[in-house]
């Protein structure tokens, strides 16, 4: 072969390289290898919830990988000492992007500030973080309570109240609460148009154990005399409703994350509502968003992938800033959530999310769409 012939054939072998290293930051991530050689890493605080292995981390995975990236994980167990420790193993791998779920939003500070000076890029995951210097993505929690007390409100528009609320160091649970807040529920102690809040605790990890304590106790404070619940996840619901039945109760019950045991007791006619996050089209965008910043994309100009599932996508594809109860400003991207109800609960089902099985255990198939 000629020199010159060979010379021509090298440049245009590096014109295709460059073509397939600079696709935009919002076009599909398959195949772009935009972010060829780029190790990200997700540090969960626990990763024994359901939806981590089934949904969000699959999705990272699928989308870094699709991009040429590689893909860690580490679990602090609930742990917040072992989640910095975590980072600064992650920071030592050689990790560019760090998707975080945070234990303690305080606590995480300094790992922060050790990822600022590698030169790490950290996506506030689902949870946020009073942090600037994060990329903050989850769904609209304000709207997930406000969705939460508005069916409540359809059901019983006069009556005692009880909140179940989430882990005081989750921001989420305070988003929650300001939704709640937006729909009309009164304060705790208050009354507004004949609802009158008379409980309302944080439950330490959202746990359902720690939400049956906080729902026998408002029981045993009210004598039993409590017509509604709104608890702001599914797990703290289970544990609301173990008290209620223990003791012959009967209330609306609301939740949110669309957990197996939610949606058969939606079916069931137990529980009002469950708002379902889904995480399929969390995880995406995570592993998308990582992508881009693998390739050195800043926070002003991620998007999203334009092929979210339609009931999630957000009304437009940029990113937008996002103020925190704080007051500090953080590119973001949110969700849309989804309440599933008795009218349409086969929803989650349609998108993989569970099975006709888990939703349909027990139910009366005749009075039911979704599980005939």
């Amino acid at each position: 072969m000629s020199i010159r012939k060979l010379t021509v054939l090298t440049t245009v072998a590096l014109i295709l390289l460059a073509a397939c290293t600079s696709a935009s930051p919002g076009s599909s991530p398959g195949g772009s290898g935009a972010a060829s050689g780029c190790l990200v890493g997700a540090s969960f605080n626990d990763y024994d919830q359901e939806r981590w292995a089934k949904a969000d981390e699959p999705q990272f995975k699928k989308a870094i990988e699709a991009a040429g990236g590689t893909y860690t994980r580490t679990d602090a167990k609930k742990s917040s000492e072992q989640q910095l420790t975590d980072i600064d193993n992650l920071i030592g791998q050689g990790v560019k992007v760090i998707l975080l779920l945070s234990k303690d939003t305080d606590v995480i500070k300094p790992a922060l500030d050790r990822a600022d000076d590698a030169g790490v890029k950290v996506i506030a995951y689902d949870r946020l973080v009073e942090d600037e210097r994060e990329f903050y993505m989850s769904f609209d929690n304000p709207t997930v309570g406000k969705v939460i007390a508005e069916t409540i409100m359809g059901l019983v528009p006069s009556g005692n109240y009880a909140i179940i609320k989430g882990d005081p160091t989750d921001a989420n649970a305070q988003f929650l609460r300001d939704g709640m807040t937006a729909a009309g529920i009164p304060a705790l102690g208050e009354t507004k148009n004949g609802i009158t809040v008379v409980y309302e605790d944080n439950t330490t990890d959202w746990s359902t154990e720690g939400a049956r304590n906080n729902m026998e106790t408002a029981l045993n404070q009210n004598s039993n005399n409590i017509q509604a619940v709104l608890a702001e996840n599914d797990g703290m619901a289970t544990g609301a409703i173990q008290a209620l039945d223990a003791v012959g109760v009967t209330a609306a019950v609301g939740g949110q994350d669309g957990d197996k045991a939610a949606l058969n007791r939606v079916a069931l006619g137990t529980q009002a509502v469950s708002v379902w996050k889904n995480a399929f089209a969390l995880g995406e965008l995570g592993g998308f968003v990582a992508g881009q910043l693998c390739q050195g994309t800043e926070f002003k100009d991620i998007k999203a992938p334009s092929d979210l599932p339609a009931l999630a996508a957000p009304d437009d594809l940029d990113a937008h800033e996002f103020t925190t109860p704080e007051g500090n400003k953080l590119w973001s991207i949110i969700l849309k959530p989804t309440p599933v109800t008795l009218d349409n609960v086969g929803d989650p089902i349609e998108a993989g999310w569970v099975t006709k099985e888990d939703v349909c255990a027990g139910v009366d198939t005749s009075t039911v769409d979704a599980c005939k």
